[in-house]
């Protein structure tokens, strides 16, 4: 996840990873296995012919998930009304930040007050009817290298160097301190332990809002790497064996007080080079996939060349989820500067991309700001400069199978198809978009548009082959 500050340049990163020769912690005796997950879990999903599969609401609509990041920082904790105003921006989905720090932030001792502000999150979402993904956040560990996630008190470094690297914070992730917190933190069995509790806790606390979609287990897992690894090598690694055997010891913790929610895996950021992931398969029918979506060079501040990106994302990202059927929603993405070209072409290309490969997505953040930096609105609350095709219309629940789906926002056309079965379609059709009522074709169903709601809502035959437009 970026920061307010540029990710690091990845070749020097890289390079610099590669060449260190760090020997293996000791690993600790293995802890006693996990509760077992419950089989009484039920598979709420529908996966169409191409593949993609889509979390279902109680109708039976498959729930296409738009929405913002929010939350990571202490001063901008969010309010009941920053909730509300996100529900009034059509957004259906928020990826909620919370840290193991402010969990927990002394061994066995539970903020309660934190606990509270994040169930006031949730009792807010409960009302404004947005879909809620807990994420376990950390970047850098923890803040012991002045980062965040993990507590002090379960940082172990084996007194192994760090040196801070001010101006490329994606760096201390290769500095041997950083990496040697990661392999105590999988194989120690005190704080294996430790993590599987938490997670009983929250699930426990907050399994039974209505809003509440589910838990991200751990945003953007990394680790150490062996003496001559590369990245490649190294992140296939610990994929297939420290991360997966944490994710089978968090998902049957969670099982073991909630069998309702969903469970989103995340791979090692380098999914973003265009590397499918090696994490292995789960027995449990509730699991979704939640990669990030970031271009390293826009990343350092640079303007987007039009580059394979997309391309290369777009064709590694799938395998995995198409061969799980697991929902594929993008926890983080977006631009440091959408206003310039290339940045703006990019944010463009995205958005279109995950039109077809997505069932959701979170973007990278919610907060204003009159230039720069992440915000994804202007200091008005509007779409910034770039990030309009983020902002226009789409089907948040799709009665039937979807199809496809487009929005252009420079001509502020925008296409859906599906095939129908019983209940409604809800398609979001912002009045920023549309300052008068759009004009709309439509061929298999009827479309009722309510201005007041900003939606549109259509009815067709159960098989109906349905196609709707539209424009200005």
């Amino acid at each position: 996840m970026p920061s307010f500050l540029p990710r690091a340049a990845a070749g020097l990163a890289l390079a610099a990873a590669a060449a260190l020769a760090i020997p293996t912690a000791a690993v600790a005796a293995p802890p006693t296995a996990p509760p077992p997950a419950a089989k009484s879990v039920k598979s709420d999903r529908i996966t169409t012919p191409d593949g993609r599969t889509f979390i279902t609401d109680q109708q039976g609509r498959a729930l296409q998930l738009r929405g913002f990041n929010a939350a990571k920082y202490v001063h901008d904790r969010l309010t009941p009304a920053e909730v509300a105003a996100m529900a009034d921006q059509g957004s259906t989905f928020l990826r909620l930040v919370v840290q193991w720090q402010y969990f927990e932030p002394e061994q066995g001792e539970y903020d309660e007050a934190y606990f509270d502000y994040v169930e006031s999150v949730l009792d807010a979402a409960d009302r404004e009817g947005i879909h809620v993904m807990l994420d376990m956040h950390q970047d850098v560990y923890g803040p012991v290298f002045g980062a965040s996630g993990a507590p002090e008190w379960a940082t172990r470094t084996d007194g192994l160097p760090f040196v801070d690297d001010p101006d490329n914070w994606f760096n201390n992730y290769f500095q041997p301190a950083v990496m040697r917190a990661f392999t105590h933190l999988y194989d120690d069995a005190d704080l294996r332990a430790a993590q599987q509790q938490l997670w009983v806790e929250i699930a426990d606390r907050f399994g039974g809002h209505d809003s509440l979609i589910g838990y991200d287990l751990f945003n953007e897992p990394f680790g150490e790497f062996a003496e001559g690894e590369d990245w490649v090598t190294a992140s296939a690694r610990m994929e297939s064996t420290k991360i997966s055997d944490m994710y089978e010891r968090l998902i049957g913790a969670i099982r073991s007080v909630d069998d309702e929610s969903w469970i989103f895996l995340e791979p090692t950021v380098l999914v973003g080079y265009g590397v499918p992931t090696q994490l292995r398969s789960f027995d449990d029918p509730k699991l979704g996939y939640a990669p990030h979506f970031y271009n390293t060079g826009v990343e350092e501040g640079g303007d987007w060349p039009g580059d394979d990106f997309v391309v290369n994302y777009e064709a590694a990202i799938s395998a995995y989820p198409s061969a799980n059927r697991m929902p594929l929603i993008v926890g983080e993405w977006g631009v440091p500067n959408s206003r310039t070209p290339g940045n703006a072409a990019l944010v463009a290309a995205q958005v279109a991309s995950m039109e077809r490969f997505a069932s959701g997505w979170a973007m990278w953040y919610w907060c204003r700001a009159d230039g720069g930096g992440y915000c994804a609105m202007d200091a008005s609350g509007k779409a910034a400069p770039g990030n309009e095709p983020a902002f226009g219309p789409y089907a948040n629940a799709i009665a039937g199978v979807p199809g496809a789906e487009h929005f252009d926002a420079t001509t502020r056309a925008y296409s859906l198809s599906y095939t129908a079965a019983g209940g409604p379609t809800e398609v979001w059709v912002p009045s920023s978009v549309y300052a008068s009522s759009p004009k709309v074709t439509i061929t298999g169903g009827k479309a009722h548009y309510d201005r007041k709601k900003q939606t549109l809502r259509i009815t067709a035959k159960p098989g109906a082959a349905v196609s709707l437009t539209l424009g200005r």
